[in-house]
């Protein structure tokens, strides 16, 4: 559902946008339909009511277009906007998460508090029960510690539990976190979290949401929200849950996106367990440590390391000595899958061969 990079949005059709994201029954298949139907969402937004009938769009969200309710709240989002540390990213856009990009309903708007640009470097997913045992929660934090200091940034849903475990760890070690929320930005959910959200954007870390910001916590929003966790992330660890559980949602989208899915097993019995050892048996990676991801993820790598300087012909640093490059960039100029490069710049990262400055990827001289 991606379309076509566009020039810069000017101010007008960005609060165009902002009103027809507001419109009730407009997911994002429907917000590219109308984008490619009217070449704009300005163009759309000013459309007589039948063309949208003509496009088999509900009536109630072509009536509406108009009302003060979606003015106002467009209006809100411009100003909001405006304060530091506050972005939108649009999926027509250059600065649109590449790897989100490819899942086939990726978000038309994302709403960012934070650093925008950590969006695009190598990220893991980890999720697990709201209520978890304390040997869960110190698992979650020791993967995350780990993960995070081997240079991934770890992305989760701030939801109570596993997710808050792990984003407050990998702060605790100075790494970058990332959190998806299931409300607006402005209606934040739940509310027992939000002193570690504001430390997350404090320190660099960022925390987005697609929903608009003054959005509540409808049922229906969560599992919209796992696709995002899975589609920014090069895989998902599920450290504890039970079968019920809406981590293996999570899994179940990282796995039709083409990601890796992850899962540390447990006691038999233990219910926090059988989520896990079920996400196994349909053939997750089983881990009981980090170097069991790391070796997942090492088979993207080009070549094994079979010299003394195994990277020093890789062709992403042959590209990045020529000149800086995007991830997407990069993907584009090598013919490699944008998974495979994301895992090979981790390890080239890890190894002090690149660095990410900016969201553009350098080769690093020694």
């Amino acid at each position: 559902m991606m379309l076509s990079v566009c020039t810069p949005v000017s101010p007008a059709e960005l609060e165009a946008r902002l009103r027809l994201h507001r419109l009730p029954a407009i997911g994002p298949k429907r917000f590219a339909k109308l984008l490619e139907a009217f070449g704009s969402a300005s163009k759309a937004i000013s459309a007589p009511a039948s063309a949208w009938r003509s496009l088999g769009l509900p009536a109630a969200s072509a009536e509406a277009r108009r009302c003060p309710e979606v003015r106002d709240g467009a209006s809100h989002a411009m100003r909001w906007l405006e304060r530091p540390d506050q972005h939108l990213l649009m999926w027509d856009q250059p600065d649109y998460p590449a790897l989100l990009a490819q899942i086939p309903d990726p978000p038309p708007l994302l709403f960012v508090a934070g650093d925008p640009l950590i969006l695009e470097k190598p990220q893991l997913a980890m999720v697990g029960s709201r209520r978890a045992s304390r040997p869960g929660m110190d698992t979650a934090a020791a993967f995350s510690r780990s993960l995070a200091g081997a240079g991934f940034v770890i992305t989760s849903g701030l939801a109570l539990g596993i997710d808050a475990a792990a984003h407050q760890a990998a702060l605790d070690v100075g790494g970058q976190t990332i959190g998806v929320l299931g409300t607006g930005l402005e209606n934040f959910y739940p509310q027992r979290n939000r002193r570690l959200a504001d430390a997350m954007i404090a320190s660099g870390s960022a925390v987005l949401s697609e929903f608009p910001l003054d959005a509540g916590p409808t049922a229906s929003n969560f599992p919209r929200r796992n696709r995002i966790i899975s589609g920014l992330s090069l895989g998902v660890l599920v450290v504890e849950a039970s079968v019920a559980s809406g981590s293996l949602i999570t899994a179940r989208l990282a796995a039709e996106q083409g990601r890796e899915v992850y899962a540390i097993p447990g006691s038999i019995h233990h219910p926090g367990a059988r989520g896990c050892h079920q996400l196994i048996r349909d053939g997750a990676v089983l881990v009981e440590t980090i170097e069991h991801i790391l070796e997942a993820l090492r088979g993207w790598q080009y070549l094994p390391h079979a010299t003394d300087a195994p990277n020093a012909g890789h062709p992403l640093l042959a590209l990045l000595h020529a000149a800086p490059h995007t991830s997407e960039g990069l993907a584009d100029s090598s013919g490699w899958a944008l998974p495979k490069v994301l895992a090979a710049l981790t390890e080239l990262e890890m190894e002090g061969h690149a660095v990410c400055e900016n969201g553009r990827w350098l080769a690093r001289t020694r």
